[in-house]
């Protein structure tokens, strides 16, 4: 009976929380970069920023017409070694030349994914294209967020390895749903970053850094707290779901200290960071009075698809939340 309530659990788990840091903060780390930007940007984007915001979670609903797209959403770094950091090329050609693409894309692939939207809004920027701005800055901000959560950069991206399913939606889920609303968003303004690859792998191995901390603070807590009140039963979408009580989930937010803030806020600043410096390195094109082409056809078939899917709930790939 017990093996089957923990497998139940599991399952509304990845029903109730599929998406990486949940819609809920992706939106609001996309919509609070905007703010970030310097005078030269911040009008295009404050004039579509609704936009920006629904975007921002468009990458994880690709997850479900996509089999390649999950595992541009992390990395286990843990998996190649114990000093993962000095063992895996930082460039594409490099890591595939020592491990095989197959593998990267088994184990990971999100800093060199944070490079290629990266160049993909260089050429937005170039082209003056008004739509792929907007479309592509919401996917970079996407996969930025995830690079900032440490259950994105390891091997145990749920707690299964270690007896705590759950954590990973527990961690970027529910927590920013609680408590986002009190953070301190104020993180200053966005400036020029020389190596967008450089700076995604300096991300990842923040990252990675918090993992023992996630793991092992929730595994204190746990002991410390009534087995009784850990969970509670609440409806959501028309379901009946069982989830982390808000009295252990004050509990956990607490003993991490300020991490789930410090991480949306690092977020948040290097979203406008790649946004800005994607723009520099366009070569500072006016966007004053940018007229906004009309998306294509297939663009949008492909949205209302991937929405459609999403809505049926069978995502593809590794079923990491």
């Amino acid at each position: 009976m017990k093996h089957t309530s923990i497998k139940v659990f599991a399952l509304l788990s990845c029903i109730i929380f599929l998406c990486s840091w949940g819609f809920y903060a992706h939106k609001r780390i996309a919509r609070l970069a905007v703010f970030t930007l310097p005078s030269e940007l911040i009008g295009f984007y404050k004039s579509n920023i609704n936009q920006i915001t629904e975007n921002a979670v468009n990458p994880d609903k690709r997850r479900y017409v996509d089999s390649l797209e999950a595992s541009r959403h992390y990395l286990d770094a843990d998996h190649f070694g114990l000093a993962p950091f000095d063992s895996i090329p930082k460039l594409w050609k490099d890591a595939v030349a020592k491990y095989s693409e197959d593998t990267l894309k088994a184990y990971g692939t999100v800093p060199w994914e944070i490079e290629r939207t990266y160049y993909k809004l260089v050429k937005a920027f170039e082209q003056k294209d008004s739509s792929d701005i907007i479309r592509v800055s919401a996917d970079l901000s996407h996969y930025i967020a995830d690079a900032h959560v440490p259950l994105h950069t390891t091997e145990n991206y749920n707690g299964q390895l270690t007896g705590q399913l759950g954590i990973h939606s527990f961690w970027e889920s529910r927590l920013p749903e609680l408590y986002a609303d009190s953070y301190d968003y104020f993180v200053g303004k966005a400036y020029y970053l020389n190596s967008p690859i450089g700076e995604a792998w300096k991300i990842v191995k923040n990252t990675f850094s918090l993992v023992d901390s996630t793991l092992n603070i929730e595994k204190r807590v746990t002991k410390s707290f009534p087995s009784d009140r850990k969970y509670n039963y609440s409806e959501r979408n028309g379901k009946v779901i069982k989830q982390y009580s808000e009295e252990y989930s004050k509990a956990y937010h607490e003993a991490l200290k300020g991490m789930v803030e410090e991480q949306m806020k690092k977020a948040i600043l290097t979203t406008g960071c790649f946004w800005y410096s994607a723009w520099v390195d366009a070569g500072q094109p006016d966007l004053k009075g940018i007229s906004r082409k009309d998306i294509d056809t297939k663009q949008l078939e492909e949205t209302e698809t991937e929405h459609q899917f999403y809505l049926e709930g069978k995502a593809k790939g590794r079923m990491d939340y």
